[in-house]
């Protein structure tokens, strides 16, 4: 029994005020409002089922959620000049933190390291100094194929404190993949480790603005001729090296999206960038200045880039950072993580959590320093979050956004959670549902989701050099996401798909995302994708592509039960008439399925037939 399972066995139909304890530097709530601790419960199919404790008062209504949205303004705290590299470091060794622990590292093969706010602030100077150096200048951009490592950290604040701009990618990445990101970005200079590095010397080599391949020795792998020792770099002394005096509307970083329509778009962000997610950090996070978060994905990714090291430096926290040298989710390590670090706040996909939950380790695992967690990359089923519930002690705060503008509608601290629901718009963030038109829709339609761009300073400023694509999706004063979601009497939305996901069959337009949300709480089922397959008579059916849960086997009769399953739980026209199982489904970098694969596989084979 975890200590939240305890106190809830405690508190259950109690209501216990507990004193407010506030991030660094986040203001107070508004009214000093205290946390709360009540049993919860979510509203599903017309009954409410009763799901234990969790923190934070869930009674707040509406209103109170309209009257804090109307009192945040979220540029308050955005100054005219601002460099994250120094603000993330130098700031919290001026406020007195510079010997508070900042990374928690270890790796599959034992190896560990502790780093505090103020070594990475030496480290990251230095590297600063040393790139300035080499010739590396503010606004050239500095490509990072890096794991989960500490250098990772060091290297992207190093970067920003120079000016310059780092774009963080994927090790899983091959030569074609580096080349287009060098070659798009006129990519100068790229960090790597030394077992990581055979991809980018081929790159090297075909890319002439690429002049520096800097590497970190590791795995046991020696540096090349053509390589810069990482290490080296930062025993240099930063000599008189000046921070970069960069506008908090300069450009700090670029992540590239994970490409599932047409070639991968340089997402362009700004310095600002901590400073825009206040409202996320306090009302999703929860994060405080004594947590200990983790991430279990790879820093290639904005989620972890963000959560686990933008947000979590701008709080002053600790960050628990683990790089399994095989490149695998390991369940029974991270328990084991959890416990050994007392990791507090967690970040991860549905997928992670449904994986950890599975894991036999977890029966004997102390998670009891769990206090919070968040859930993003992919829609939260109910059965997924039920059962982070009873095996992990929280209740997981699911929220849907993207690279441009990250999470932008969540299901908020203090506020009623609902399974299945993206919950609500980040206070301040005014968001609508449009048509293609640019017509807001009745409420209950579903629409495109649209995001009033001065009102979320965490909106990308472009797509790099792609003035095309820019302007397609920044239509006016409004930023046009392809993201269709329903929006209900509550205020709660509702994730649909993208607008290319949508299936139009029989005359209906079905969400795959019901589909598979349906399919998902089958006790068989481990994954599934919903996808628009050809058909003679209706034109189009729903197929479900299905990865089983270890001790099931395909079968007809499966396929039947399981179309039955989607019959008796949503609308019966929302059944897969189609049924085919895989061992794998394929994914972008991130873990998001890419429905428009199995679509167009689909499609082909149809017109070969």
């Amino acid at each position: 029994m975890t200590n939240l399972q305890r106190l809830g066995a405690f508190a259950k139909g109690r209501d216990i005020a507990l004193p407010t304890i506030d991030p660094i530097g986040l203001p107070s709530m508004p009214g000093g409002r205290s946390l709360r601790l009540r049993t919860l419960q979510f509203q599903q199919s017309g009954a409410f089922r009763d799901y234990g404790l969790s923190v934070g008062s869930m009674t707040k209504s509406q209103a109170e959620y309209e009257q804090l949205s109307r009192e945040t303004d979220p540029w308050v705290n955005i100054p005219p000049r601002y460099n994250l590299g120094t603000a993330l470091t130098t700031a919290h060794v001026e406020g007195g933190r510079g010997d508070h622990p900042c990374l928690l590292w270890e790796n599959s093969a034992g190896q560990s390291r502790q780093l505090t706010y103020a070594e990475i602030d030496e480290a990251s100077t230095r590297g600063a100094a040393a790139l300035g150096r080499l010739g590396v200048q503010a606004g050239d951009r500095v490509l990072l194929r890096l794991p989960n490592l500490p250098e990772f950290y060091i290297a992207s604040l190093a970067i920003a404190k120079l000016g310059a701009v780092f774009i963080p990618s994927s090790t899983l990445f091959r030569a074609g993949d580096i080349e287009y990101r060098v070659r798009d970005a006129n990519v100068v200079a790229a960090i790597t480790t030394t077992h990581l590095a055979d991809e980018l010397e081929t790159v090297l080599r075909n890319c002439p603005t690429l002049r520096h391949l800097i590497a970190v020795p590791y795995a046991g792998v020696p540096l090349s001729s053509e390589q810069i020792d990482f290490n080296k770099l930062l025993t240099e002394p930063s000599g008189d090296f000046q921070v970069a005096d960069t506008a908090s509307d300069d450009v700090a970083f670029m992540i590239y999206t994970s490409g599932t329509t047409g070639d991968p778009k340089g997402v362009v962000h700004y310095h600002r960038y901590p400073l825009s997610f206040e409202s996320l950090i306090r009302h999703w996070h929860d994060y405080r200045a004594d947590d200990i978060c983790a991430c279990p994905a790879e820093l290639g990714w904005l989620l972890p880039v963000a959560s686990t090291f933008l947000y979590a430096m701008r709080v002053g926290m600790t960050i628990a950072l683990y790089h399994p040298l095989d490149g695998r989710f390991d369940a029974p390590a991270w328990l084991r993580l959890i416990e050994k670090y007392r990791i507090s706040n967690f970040v991860a996909t549905p997928t992670i959590y449904r994986m950890l939950t599975a894991a036999p380790e977890i029966a004997t695992a102390d998670l009891s320093s769990l206090r919070h967690g968040v859930s993003a990359g992919e829609p939260l089923p109910a059965d997924t979050l039920e059962s982070v519930r009873q095996k992990m002690g929280f209740v997981p705060l699911d929220g849907i956004g993207m690279s441009e503008c990250m999470v932008y509608c969540f299901n908020m601290q203090g506020f009623d959670a609902v399974p299945d629901s993206c919950g609500r718009p980040a206070p301040g963030c005014e968001i609508k549902l449009m048509d293609e038109a640019g017509n807001e829709v009745p409420e209950g339609e579903a629409g495109v989701m649209c995001v009033r761009r001065g009102t979320h300073p965490g909106m990308m400023k472009e797509y790099w050099n792609k003035p095309e694509q820019t302007a397609a999706i920044f239509r006016g004063e409004w930023y046009y996401s392809g993201d269709v979601l329903s929006r209900d009497e509550q205020g709660r939305y509702w994730f649909k798909g993208r607008g290319d996901d949508l299936i139009k069959a029989s005359g209906y337009r079905i969400s795959p995302f019901d589909v598979e949300s349906t399919l998902s709480e089958h006790p068989a089922v481990l994954e599934v994708a919903a996808v628009a397959s050809p058909d003679q008579v209706r034109g189009n059916v729903v197929k479900a592509f299905i990865i089983l849960r270890q001790g099931h086997e395909p079968s007809a009769a499966l396929a039947r039960e399981l179309q039955a399953w989607v019959k008796q739980h949503a609308a019966a026209y929302k059944y897969p008439r189609k049924i085919e199982f895989v061992a794998e489904l394929p994914k972008t970098q991130s873990g998001k399925i890419i429905r428009r694969l199995l679509r167009d596989q689909e499609f082909e084979a149809d017109s070969a037939e």
